[in-house]
């Protein structure tokens, strides 16, 4: 038995969602852990997958729903409470005695990481660690579902990144779920912590595969209105601080600008590129995310 968080998917990303589907087509038995037991849910149990809900922030919801797995796939959105649901998470894995927990992090998460959510995934990791549950950590760049959100509420590549030559490194959430399910169902023994990114970009390069304009906004101007885009302080907290980041190196090079081949060793394919990425969207970008 396999648990998945993050099972019914959101506008981030999804990778619990595509990873549950993955572990499906491959005859697995999955348990998806998600909030609401809402048509989402229903969907998943039509694929096959045992669903519990639950508040991933409370013990007393994740005990019940780790018994009897062996492995685990854990994901947090950008918001409020990453480090409680990691908590929790970690002490109900290692009293079920779960061998490999598979765990969604960020490209640079340390300790002097530049934005406070990269930080309080590296304190995630430490955690995941500490529990003695065979963790394997993915460090993920920018999704281009992150990309997509922003083409799709402003009808342009709007973001404080500078000139068009900012460079940024990005990835599909559906590569980042390959990933994952790959180490989970691999049974040899995995480095701790896996690096991915499947595309160098400049910002122009971005909004050109995606169909849109380029268009710099000033810092104070997006935050402005980023509240609008995604509706939780959290998440406009970290990506203010991320576009900050790629700003200042701009056409710079950095040591985690580099493409790597965790994709295409544990995913089993080479990286999707952003322009297939969007051009596998048949449909206008907002009836595209999921809610």
């Amino acid at each position: 038995m396999i648990l998945v968080t993050g099972a019914a998917g959101g506008q981030q990303g999804s990778t619990g969602r595509l990873v549950t589907e993955l572990l499906l087509e491959r005859g697995e038995e999955v348990r998806a852990f998600v909030r609401a037991d809402d048509e989402r849910a229903a969907e998943l149990r039509k694929l096959g997958a045992e669903v519990v809900v639950g508040d991933l922030r409370e013990i007393s919801a994740v005990r019940p729903a780790m018994r009897g797995v062996t492995r685990a796939f854990f994901t947090y959105p950008v918001t409020a409470g990453l480090l409680d649901a990691t908590a929790a998470f970690a002490a109900a894995a290692r009293q079920e005695g779960v061998e490999r927990v598979v765990e969604v992090s960020q490209l640079d998460a340390q300790p002097e990481a530049g934005t406070p959510r990269m930080r309080r995934h590296w304190l995630s990791e430490e955690v995941f660690d500490w529990a003695g549950v065979g963790a394997v950590h993915l460090r993920a760049a920018v999704f281009f579902e992150n990309l997509a959100v922003v083409a799709a509420a402003a009808g342009r590549l709007a973001l404080p990144l500078g000139p068009p030559a900012t460079r940024i490194p990005l990835i599909a959430a559906a590569d980042v779920a390959a990933v994952g399910a790959g180490l989970l169902l691999d049974p040899a023994p995995a480095d701790p912590v896996c690096l991915l990114t499947g595309q160098m970009s400049t910002a122009g390069e971005a909004a050109q595969a995606l169909g849109v304009e380029y268009a710099d906004l000033p810092p104070e101007e997006w935050e402005a209105g980023a509240m609008d885009v995604y509706g939780d302080p959290y998440a406009v907290e970290h990506l203010t601080h991320l576009w900050a980041i790629f700003r200042a190196i701009g056409a710079g090079d950095h040591p985690l600008y580099r493409v790597t081949d965790t994709i295409e060793r544990h995913g089993g394919r080479p990286p999707m590129t952003l322009r297939e990425f969007a051009a596998g969207w048949n449909r206008p970008f907002h009836d595209n995310i999921a809610p």
